[in-house]
């Protein structure tokens, strides 16, 4: 159907004739004067003349999709699905678990969206079995493995051997990965296994997910689960039948609920960097009153170290005034004993001789007296050496008691300057974390940062698209307008014509 519409060079701008303008369902040509507009569901062939190109579809609505022929892998394709759906199912798992405030049980049922995601993880890629009678390879076989490298999941795989429930190998299988759950040691236990290289060469083929360098991610969330909480019954599931399946409308959302959920997303994260930007300063005002205290401290013990070293070399000086002192005692005691056995000799001798001089001599009275004052003198002189021994013996064990005393405080001292060097290392240890934690802070205010920054370009990006889209839209309502006027005047026109023609006919005849 084709329309010719006459236009006026008053009305409408010059425009060159042959141009084609397409206007939403219709082709518009101009020659001249003349306006022709053509139906493209009417032209047959012709609606497919200016096809979409694969290149404009794709990038209009498929702008993530991959081209190449190394992204179009299937296999590729198999373990960043996996890594993706992994990914939504711990997210909802960890947000289920934080807004209820609760164990997880059995009948939860993003949890059991987790085991049979994990399951088809931990089988992507397994090695089929090798004619009719190789051995088949199957993942319990892999998990019993995990004891031999750690001694903790010997308990779990004992356990689950002894299960009078569980009758099949992939049952078991089941039954221990919901006990290493339990056990907060499944993202260890997957580390492991992600480790030995050669067993995992013995078990699966080489593209699979848990040889590839998805399995780290796969790691990370499996660590993310150590906040959750499960309370699983093994002995009253059926777990040697076949797993549900997925409800992917849980994780799946509509362009409207995106665009809802961006806004708010954007409201949230605005919000949330207000307060996570409060949080994070009061942290670091937090963290550097710490840090002043524990310097502060630290210089105390510091000065309290260097006050102690001090008195230490002090009582190391007196310690040793006392020794020589000690020495000079000790050597004037063995003289005074060395002399005190003299005299006692001496004594002896002169003894012996009255007693023979009184056998011998009786008679002789003068030769006695002077005996006698002799052997007075004698025993005056061991008096004072024995006092003198006596003081002597005291003060040995006065100096005695002070050196017993000198050695404890020694000790004393020392016990507390490794008490206070303790002190320190410890202190310096918590400094040291406390940095570390204060510089992770950092970097995660400043991913922050980053991810409101594209977050705002993107808007931004959007925001312009749709004012590019909405001038568009108003250009084309004025063009549409233009034409309905341009044909109404058209119309009027050629009324006005056909009249003028029937009057010419009638006054010619």
């Amino acid at each position: 159907m084709i329309e010719q519409v006459g236009i006026t060079n008053n009305k409408a701008e010059p425009v060159a004739p042959n141009d084609t303008i397409y206007l939403c369902n219709f082709r518009v040509s101009v020659d001249g004067e003349w306006l022709c507009l053509k139906e493209l569901q009417e032209l047959g062939d012709m609606a497919h003349t200016f096809p979409p190109t694969p290149e404009l579809e794709r990038i209009t609505y498929y702008p993530n999709y991959p081209v190449g022929p190394r992204e179009r892998d299937p296999v590729l394709i198999e373990r960043s699905n996996l890594v993706n759906i992994s990914k939504l199912v711990v997210k909802e798992v960890i947000e289920s678990s934080l807004k209820f405030g609760r164990q997880l049980d059995s009948d939860h049922i993003p949890l059991q969206h987790f085991f049979i995601v994990l399951e088809h993880v931990l089988r992507h890629g397994l090695r089929p079995k090798k004619g009719l009678l190789g051995p088949k390879k199957e993942l319990w076989d892999l998990l019993q493995k995990v004891e031999k490298h750690d001694a903790e999941a010997s308990d779990i795989t004992a356990s689950v051997r002894d299960l009078p429930t569980v009758r099949t190998a992939i049952g078991r299988a089941r039954a221990w990965l919901r006990l290493a759950l339990m056990q907060k040691k499944l993202a260890d236990y997957f580390r492991l296994l992600v480790a030995q290289h050669d067993m995992l060469a013995e078990f699966y083929e080489p593209p699979s997910l848990i040889r590839s360098d998805e399995a780290n991610l796969i790691n990370a969330l499996l660590v993310s689960l150590n906040v959750v909480d499960c309370n699983l019954c093994v002995k009253e599931e059926d777990l040697d039948s076949q797993q549900g399946v997925i409800d992917f409308s849980l994780y799946l959302r509509t362009k409207r609920e995106m665009v809802e959920d961006t806004a708010s997303l954007r409201s949230d994260q605005e919000s949330e960097a207000d307060t996570n930007m409060s949080t994070v300063l009061d942290q670091k005002n937090y963290i550097e009153e710490l840090n002043r205290h524990l310097n502060a401290t630290v210089t105390n013990l510091q000065a309290k170290v260097e006050g102690l070293t001090t008195t230490n070399a002090l009582m190391k000086e007196d310690l040793s005034i006392s020794r020589k002192s000690v020495d000079k005692i000790q050597a004037e005691n063995k003289r005074l004993k060395n002399e005190l056995d003299k005299f006692r000799k001496i004594e002896k001798k002169s003894e012996s001789l009255q007693d023979i001089k009184k056998q011998s001599q009786p008679e002789e009275k003068r030769t006695s007296v002077v005996q006698t004052s002799y052997e007075s003198g004698i025993k005056e002189l061991s008096q004072e050496f024995r006092v003198r021994l006596q003081e002597e013996l005291t003060q040995r064990e006065e100096v005695e008691k002070q050196l017993e005393k000198q050695n404890s405080l020694k000790n004393q001292m020392e016990m507390s300057i490794q008490n206070l060097e303790e002190d320190v290392t410890e202190k310096q240890a918590t400094i040291g974390s406390l940095k570390s934690q204060l510089e992770d802070i950092k970097c995660i205010n400043l991913e922050m940062y980053t991810k409101l920054a594209e977050c705002e370009y993107e808007i931004s990006q959007k925001g312009e698209l749709v004012a590019k889209l909405e001038t568009k839209t108003k250009e084309i309502s004025q063009m549409l307008t233009n034409l309905n006027n341009m044909n109404m005047t058209n119309d009027k026109n050629d009324k006005i014509d056909k009249e003028n023609e029937k009057n010419n006919g009638v006054d010619k005849k």
